[in-house]
């Protein structure tokens, strides 16, 4: 039986490509000969095999913890310097493309072409992606043809047939691509850091393909071109074993800078940017970046005071460059704004950030709702994710706004006289090292703290206790504007926990019918029997109840983030160790609140923080 071709018709004037299918698809011809074909037993483990495997798991988990490196026992370095050894094997680079096979055509006004093989493998980056909007797109269709047309010359070909040969190359054994892996993991994705063995995070070169971007991003479509040793610079220390390049090439530079994390670096060609191999998230280099990041937005909590009364004072300045810095640090801090960085127009996505808003981003109302003084914001930030609130200000901040709004059109910049670097200038005047940044995280782990004192208590059931940490978790996403998009299952997942909830309503119900019933019968009696029964029915009351709950806050937690987006400030805006001394305090195990990456990514947290840990 073979696959059946998949062609995609293009429109010669636009390059919109719409997939055909056949839906009258035949089914396989499947023989079976009696005698030939015996059913497989499913293998049971007994109760023994059991209790070995898991012992057997938590021996490993163990081993692991000991083999640890507990580098935040160890005196750290001084004077910028990072590590004072490293070996590593240097990146992975992606294979060379290979030809389609002779059975798979390109066509040219209906008829086969050839292309040399640097234009098939461009033209293949776009087949793959006919299921995907972005092909849809004019702008991304345009960069892609400009892209192409200077790999492939003038035959650009009104439509291919190549998606029946990116479907067969999707069936490759998954054991044979897991074996694949493995080796090259085990060949790249360690290293030695001051003679500990540590995970490398990102050790695979990007293989070449058609740049997305977030967004509508105007360069989405333009050809990421592949990556050669001749580009990457190499970083490791003078005395180890440098990283030998693929055969027949060169590295660009080999390095011996210790004031850095990164293992090898290289530019990328759409935008410029510069892109590194890193330790993974557990090392030492990322767990004492964490460490430090956290312990600097708690020396903020000593100062905020003062600068918050500062930047008030300064909203009343006789500069408007000292005004306009006022107000932007009052929304940094008092909505978590992000800074905003100073872009290319026509480089990137229009997204904007606190500096950068424009005064088409804010509509002022001198009442709504039942509020004075409210300012409607409305723009798209980081990954293009729309930021729309609306917030009741302090009448200075207010008529500021209006003042820098006067004789100003749609387009204009609000904060005309201020940029990031100069709000980070001065943040840095007032305390070392103090960003707008440093701002979102101290707010955010404030928040958190705040919100589980009072939110929890010790005396809530272990379901409780979760929903509370969620909703504290939720109250710090709002105010970082962590959205997502509702997942694709979220309905029918729900519809089935709804069944289920009303399948154990009925339970419950059963159940203490079944226990007035046994008491009436026991009334009376001295039947130890009688009276076991009572008991057993009690309990079987109690678990039912019990699981009713679990199930009806399990559902009222997943309606209330649905659109939350809850890992990305776990994962980069809170300090763990209110959560750890939070489980500690609450009697939670921590894998109920971080998975095993994070409870990894923050074990030096998990030894630190104690039952009384103050941010």
């Amino acid at each position: 039986h073979k696959k059946k071709k998949v062609t995609p018709e293009w429109d010669g004037e636009t390059g919109v490509g719409k997939k055909k299918r056949k839906t009258d698809r035949k089914e396989k011809n499947v023989v079976k000969e009696e005698g030939t074909h015996h059913p497989v037993p499913t293998k049971k483990w007994t109760r023994e095999q059991v209790e070995a495997s898991k012992a057997l798991k938590i021996k490993k988990q163990e081993e692991e913890e000991q083999q640890r490196w507990r580098w935040w026992e160890e005196d750290k370095y001084e004077d910028g310097i990072k590590w004072k050894f490293l070996e590593h094997k240097g990146p992975y680079f992606p294979p060379k493309y290979q030809p389609l096979p002779h059975d798979v055509k390109l066509y040219y006004d209906g008829k086969p072409v050839k292309l040399g093989l640097a234009a098939e493998e461009v033209a293949l980056f776009f087949a793959q992606m006919l299921d995907h909007e972005y092909t849809t797109k004019e702008v991304f269709r345009n960069n892609f043809f400009r892209d192409w047309r200077k790999v492939s010359g003038d035959a650009t070909p009104h439509w291919c047939g190549m998606y029946m040969s990116y479907a067969l190359g999707a069936e490759r054994s998954l054991q044979t691509l897991k074996e694949a892996n493995q080796k090259i993991m085990d060949e790249y994705g360690y290293c030695l850091l001051d003679h500990h063995r540590e995970r490398v995070g990102n050790f695979k070169i990007e293989p070449p393909g058609l740049f997305r971007g977030r967004g509508e991003h105007p360069k989405q479509g333009m050809l990421k071109r592949r990556i050669q040793p001749e580009d990457v610079v190499i970083n490791c220390s003078w005395d180890s074993r440098f990283p030998e390049p693929p055969a027949g090439h060169r590295w660009k530079e080999v390095r011996h800078d210790n004031t850095v994390t990164w293992l090898a670096s290289w530019t990328e060609n759409v935008q410029g940017s510069f892109k590194y191999v890193m330790l993974s998230a557990i090392s030492k280099l990322k767990g004492e970046r964490d460490w430090e990041k956290y312990e600097l937005a708690r020396r903020l909590k000593s100062r905020v005071d003062d600068i918050r009364l500062q930047y008030q004072n300064d909203l009343k300045s006789k500069q408007m460059v000292t005004r306009q810095r006022a107000v932007a640090l009052y929304f940094i801090d008092k909505l978590a704004l992000r800074a905003g960085n100073e872009k290319e127009e026509g480089e990137t996505a229009d997204t904007v950030g606190c500096c950068s808003l424009r005064v088409e981003h804010i509509t002022l109302h001198d009442a709504l709702d039942g509020e004075k003084c409210v300012v409607e914001f409305d723009f798209l930030g980081k990954d293009s994710i729309r930021y729309y609130n609306k917030v009741p200000v302090s009448k200075r901040v207010f008529k500021n706004l209006k003042l820098f709004k006067e004789s100003k059109q749609e387009g204009d910049d609000l904060f005309d006289r201020l940029n990031t670097a100069m709000l980070n200038k001065h943040l840095s005047s007032l305390m070392p090292g103090l960003t707008a940044k440093v701002f979102r995280t101290y707010n955010a782990s404030i928040t958190l703290q705040e919100q589980l004192r009072e939110l929890s208590t010790t005396s809530d059931n272990m379901a409780e206790k979760l929903l509370s940490y969620n909703r504290a978790n939720r109250a710090v996403a709002v105010l970082c504007n962590h959205q997502r998009a509702p997942p694709k299952t979220f309905e029918k997942s729900m519809a089935n926990l709804q069944t289920k909830i009303e399948s154990c309503k009925e339970k419950l119900a059963l159940a203490k019918r079944e226990l007035k019933q046994t008491k009436e019968e026991a009334k009376g009696s001295s039947d130890s029997k009688l009276l076991t029964t009572v008991e057993k029915k009690k309990k079987a009351v109690q678990r039912s109840a019990e699981q009713l709950l679990r199930m009806e806050v399990q559902a009222t937690d997943r309606e209330e983030n649905k659109q939350i987006a809850l890992s990305t400030s776990k994962l980069n805006y809170l300090d763990p160790r209110i959560t750890v001394a939070w489980c500690k305090n609450m009697e939670v195990p921590l894998d109920k609140v971080y998975n095993k990456s994070l409870r990894a990514k923050f074990a030096w947290a998990v030894e630190m923080a104690e039952l009384d840990f103050e941010f």
